[in-house]
Order: C-alpha cells, then sequence, then structure tokens
C-alpha cells in the first residue's frame, strides 16, 4: 500500500505540471475562439477586422511551454515537476525572471491529493473516477481565480462521465464516495443546475445584478451528477458558508472590494472534494444535512 499511495503521488506531480498548462492556456484557447467567431461575425456583415486571425497553433499541446518574460523555451529538464522550480531557485534559466511560486504548489497539491486518494479509498475504481475529479476540480479553480471562468469544456464532460459511472461502474467490495446509483446521480445534477439557476434569477429580480455565472450552476449539477442528490445540502452549505467567511475576510482586511465579485467555482470544488472524501462520516457527525435518504 505505501509504494502504490507513493506512486499515486508521482502520478499526480506529473499531472499537476500538466495542470499548469491547461490553466494557463485553456482561458487564452476560449479567447482566441471568441474572437475568431466575432471576426466572423463582422465579416458576414461586411464590416473590416480590426486585427488579423491568429496564425500560429495554439493549444494544450504546443506551442512548447516558455518563459513568459524574455520568451525562451523551457528546457525538459527544468520542467521535472517540482524539481525543476527548486533547481532554478524559482527563476528562468535564461533572464533570470521570477518563476511564480503558484506552479509547484499546484504540481504538490495534485501529488498531495492523489496520494490522499489512494490512501483512503485503495485501489478501486472509485478511487481512480476521484482522482480524476479532483484533477478536475483544481484546473477549474485555478481557472475561476484567475479570469472568473469555469470552462464548459471540463464542467460539461465532468457531469456526463459521473453519469456515465454510475451507469457503468460495478460496485466495490468497500463503499467509496460514490456509492449513489445512476437515479440519484440524474436528480443530483438536476438538483444542483435548477438549485443555482433559481437563486441567480431571485437575486438578479431583486437586485438587478449578477449574483453568479452559469459555469456554477454546472459545477455544482456535476458534483451531484458524481455524489448524487443526498449530497446536495452539505455541498451547498459548505460551499456557502466557507465563500462568505472568506469574502467577509477579504473585505474587512481590504484585499478585496466590496462591489469585486468574488469567483464561487473555487468554494464548490472544495466543498465537494470534501464530500467526495468525507461525505459519510461528515452525514454522521452532522445528522441535520441528511436531508435525504441514504444512497442505494
Amino acid at each position: 500500500m505505501p509504494l502504490l499511495v507513493a506512486c499515486a503521488g508521482l502520478l499526480g506531480l506529473l499531472v499537476g505540471s500538466f495542470l499548469n498548462v491547461v490553466i494557463h492556456r485553456l482561458p487564452l484557447m476560449m479567447e482566441r475562439e471568441w474572437r475568431a467567431q466575432c471576426r466572423a461575425l463582422l465579416a458576414d456583415a461586411g464590416a473590416a477586422t480590426a486585427e488579423p486571425a491568429e496564425a500560429a497553433a495554439f493549444n494544450l499541446l504546443v506551442p512548447r511551454s516558455a518563459c513568459p518574460a524574455c520568451k525562451a523555451q523551457i528546457r525538459a529538464r527544468h520542467n521535472i515537476p517540482l524539481l525543476g522550480w527548486l533547481w532554478l531557485r524559482g527563476r528562468c534559466a535564461d533572464c533570470g525572471a521570477a518563476i511564480p511560486v503558484r506552479y509547484p504548489v499546484i504540481e504538490g497539491l495534485t501529488g498531495v491529493v492523489t496520494a490522499l486518494l489512494v490512501w483512503r479509498f485503495g485501489y478501486t475504481a472509485d478511487a481512480a473516477a476521484a482522482i480524476v475529479v479532483s484533477w478536475a476540480l483544481i484546473a477549474l479553480t485555478m481557472i475561476d481565480l484567475d479570469h472568473q471562468l469555469l470552462p464548459d469544456s471540463i464542467t460539461v464532460p465532468l457531469l456526463w462521465a459521473g453519469l456515465l459511472f454510475h451507469l457503468l461502474a460495478q460496485p466495490d467490495a468497500v463503499p467509496g464516495p460514490f456509492a449513489a446509483s445512476l437515479a440519484d446521480g440524474v436528480i443530483g445534477a438536476i438538483t444542483g443546475y435548477l438549485s443555482l439557476w433559481l437563486v441567480y434569477h431571485g437575486f438578479r429580480l431583486a437586485t438587478g445584478k449578477e449574483g453568479m455565472g452559469y459555469g456554477d450552476f454546472k459545477l455544482l449539477a456535476a458534483l451531484l451528477a458524481w455524489l448524487g442528490y443526498q449530497m446536495f445540502l452539505p455541498v451547498l452549505l459548505l460551499s456557502a458558508t466557507t465563500g462568505a467567511v472568506t469574502g467577509i475576510a477579504l473585505i474587512a482586511l481590504g484585499r478585496h472590494g466590496r462591489k469585486e465579485p468574488i469567483p464561487f467555482g473555487p468554494y464548490l470544488a472544495a466543498a465537494g472534494f470534501i464530500a467526495m472524501v468525507w461525505g459519510e462520516p461528515l452525514l454522521a457527525a452532522l445528522p441535520f444535512l441528511r436531508v435525504f435518504p441514504p444512497a442505494g
């Protein structure tokens, strides 16, 4: 078991390095796509476009990673998770510009989370699924913090993958985080989406402002597609409470303006992870959260 956990942690470090690429490039890819669509619409309308189309290929695989400051390509030996950053002492090998500490932090976090899930659930299909879900949540959290955006290219496949898992997976000998049935997952996805949709429109009608984005609806729907509707209240209360406390603290410390929006996705992701790993012990300790009958 210790060897399996260590191998899982190593895999997590490698995936964390790729997640850094996803977190940085996916929003840029979306922005390029939106610009291309706008140019196409302007061209159809007979209007001149203000800027040329981007000719160079840009996706999750190409071009190779480069220093944002000097544009020098990062050598393979400097791209080793955690060790590369430590070797360079957090500086670009070519120009000496600082490399943000967030990169090794995301790599380390992904490694720790992956190892934790294998330690918690063992060598099971539930553990493998929980690992993939957690990788998606890490990417979504960072993208939402950076851009206040939860890409459909992650949230929607995550939702469908949860339903497909319940359809195809056989129950493990040891109950895992996804003990809900397919029906529980379908109801969970509907409940998650509609609940925040109603909150969004109620807040908009009452204040004339938008309190959250549609990406939040899809993320909660995806989480409950995996966890089942029984986890609706724990996930919602955990995310709302954590978000409110953090927001108040940031405003009180002067780190955030009262009128500046605070992304809700990271709190949903954190609550979903907690419910996934410790959901049943949490419900056992706080039975008032179990407003629905147990899964299965």
